[in-house]
């Protein structure tokens, strides 16, 4: 990737590769090939494989082509009702798209509660899970803890009634990957974060019951409404447990 020229300025303002994030859907699809031959999936599976390629190949051309001077839900929004559309608002309407297919092939039909009502919420999770992985990935190994976090407290709410296959692929992936982000030596940029925040609103539609869903996507809306007006950077620096756990593994020189 050094070669090809995908590279961009850390935090720190070091040169280091970015959007490696690309090799997460490689690495999945290899591993459900193989899975394929001792389980069956069903069509909502298919549909999510399709959604994190492609939610991926957003996040790759906002990698290599987005404007950083545009950022947050406001930024591309607000510059697409002035008629630009920005890479950023871009990977959004796309990931919107691609959140309403995945939760059309997952959600209930029938009454109004357990159809339309459920593809809106489900439609939402995923949107909203997919941007806030893009918001912790702002310092080294932020967004793998977050994802960490966010699938032990899914599989808690889950009572551990959960599709462990369906699990392990992806992190395995992001555990062996763990150490390079922890050490700032690459990114996995929007492509790999958009991957891991879709995974975590794929897991909140298929194993949570309605009322906790409903509580994930208050919790989402909050931290979306938070993030626009604060840095969620700051916050962190400021709470000694956060800024504890936010440190833990990274070497000195890179925060």
């Amino acid at each position: 990737m050094l070669e090809s020229g995908a590279i961009r300025k850390n935090y720190l303002g070091n040169d280091i590769p970015v959007s490696v994030g690309i090799s997460f859907p490689v690495s999945l699809i290899l591993v459900f090939l193989f899975y394929a031959l001792i389980q069956r999936y069903d069509f909502s599976f298919h549909i999510y494989l399709i959604g994190i390629i492609s939610i991926c190949f957003l996040g790759f051309i906002d990698d290599m082509l987005g404007q950083r001077d545009t950022l947050g839900f406001k930024g591309h929004f607000g510059a697409l009702f002035k008629g630009k559309l920005t890479t950023g608002g871009f990977k959004a309407l796309g990931g919107g798209i691609i959140a309403f297919f995945i939760a059309l092939s997952v959600s209930g039909s029938g009454s109004l509660w357990n159809g339309w009502v459920d593809i809106l919420l489900n439609t939402l999770i995923i949107a909203l899970f997919t941007n806030m992985l893009n918001l912790l990935d702002l310092r080294p190994g932020r967004a793998i803890k977050g994802y960490l976090f966010f699938l032990f407290l899914m599989i808690l709410m889950a009572g551990g009634r959960v599709n462990w296959l369906l699990i392990a692929p992806l992190l395995g992936v992001i555990l062996v990957y763990f150490t390079v982000d922890l050490k700032a030596r690459a990114m996995m940029g929007d492509a790999g974060s958009n991957v891991l925040g879709l995974t975590l609103g794929y897991y909140s539609i298929i194993f949570l019951s309605m009322p906790y869903r409903v509580g994930v996507l208050l919790f989402l809306i909050a931290m979306h409404i938070y993030t626009e007006k604060f840095s969620l950077t700051k916050t962190i620096e400021r709470v000694p447990l956060l800024r504890i756990i936010d440190q833990a593994g990274r070497s000195r020189e890179n925060g």
